[in-house]
This record gives C-alpha cells, sequence and structure tokens, in this order.
C-alpha cells in the first residue's frame, strides 16, 4: 500500500495550490480519502474527505467554499484544489485512506478515526 502526496509548494496569500495523493496497493473505490494537516508546533486536523464509491465529500468549516476535494478513478488519486490561500493554511499536507464504512465522513475527518495508510506529507507554505 503506497499514498504518495505531491503538490505543495511556496504561494502568496490570496494564490492557489493543487495538491495530489496517488493511492496504490488497495482498493481504492472501497475506501475513504481525507486530507490532513499539520502546522509547525500544532496537532494534525482534517482539512477534507471523499468517499470514492458516490463521491459524496466532507469539509471543516476553515476550508469549507476556498478547498475541493476530488478523485480521477483512472488514475487512482485524490486531489485537493486549495484556493484563496491564506498564512494559516501552512502546513505539511498529509493524504490518508481509510476502509469505507465503520465511520461516517465528519467522523473519520474531524476526529481523525478509521484511517488505515497515511502518506509522508507534502508542504504547503503561504506567505503574507
Amino acid at each position: 500500500v503506497q499514498l504518495v502526496e505531491s503538490g505543495g509548494g511556496l504561494v502568496q496569500a490570496g494564490g492557489s495550490l493543487r495538491l495530489s495523493c496517488a493511492a496504490s496497493g488497495f482498493g481504492f473505490h472501497e475506501f475513504v480519502i481525507g486530507w490532513f494537516r499539520q502546522a509547525p508546533g500544532k496537532e494534525r486536523e482534517g482539512v477534507a474527505s471523499i468517499r470514492n464509491s458516490d463521491l459524496t465529500t466532507y469539509y471543516v468549516d476553515s476550508v469549507k467554499f476556498r478547498f475541493t476535494i476530488s478523485n480521477d478513478y483512472d488514475k487512482n488519486t485524490v486531489y485537493l484544489q486549495m484556493d484563496s490561500l491564506k498564512p494559516e493554511d501552512t502546513a505539511v499536507y498529509y493524504c490518508a485512506a481509510g476502509q469505507d464504512g465503520p465511520f461516517d465522513l465528519e467522523t473519520m475527518t474531524r476526529y481523525s478515526y478509521g484511517w488505515n495508510y497515511w502518506g509522508g506529507g507534502t508542504l504547503v507554505t503561504v506567505s503574507s
């Protein structure tokens, strides 16, 4: 099983980035994919998630209407489009995969329940 994030970098406030999470080694359609982030000195927090089987999504309030999560079945990849970026979005962003079923997306994302696999992260830095 492998999750590989890419797309991080340095961007000015108000700018955009698109992160990718390439998945392999498990049944992509049977899993939920989530994005998390950890800022320096802070705990990891959930950002967004998508259920690959039916494209249901969940966003935490701080990124709602700015971030968009989507997937590409052909590429086994999940994307996080981040617009209107703010300095407080600066963090290492991780994707995770969890088996669909035991928990709803809000519980999985807000409370970090039910994630089986994690990627190594990609750094996003937003300058003011």
